[in-house]
């Protein structure tokens, strides 16, 4: 039987954070994320976010570096950013 490498350990807080955030290319999709961010980083630096749209223009990606001061807080923000329904996928 061969060991499992277990997956690195993340120490908080851990600033610059990223996160992936994709949904439904819409004009006001950045900052409905970054305001949603804001919400559980105050201090999330905009000019570490990025926007990319899928190569089809049905999608849009919002990229960014946010401080994560634990599990809670991460888990509380994508289940926030799912529920809006808006949000596809949270990376």
């Amino acid at each position: 039987m061969t060991d499992t490498p277990e997956a690195p350990k993340i120490e908080f807080p851990c600033a610059d954070y990223p996160i992936k955030v994709v949904g439904d290319n819409a004009d006001d999709f950045m900052a409905f994320v970054v305001q949603t961010v804001k919400g559980f980083d105050p201090d999330l630096d905009e000019q570490k976010v990025s926007v990319q749209d899928s190569r089809n223009g049905r999608f849009r990606s919002v990229r960014l570096m946010m401080t994560a001061t634990g599990e809670d807080q991460l888990k509380l923000m994508f289940e926030k950013l799912k529920a809006s329904g808006r949000v596809h996928m949270v990376l």
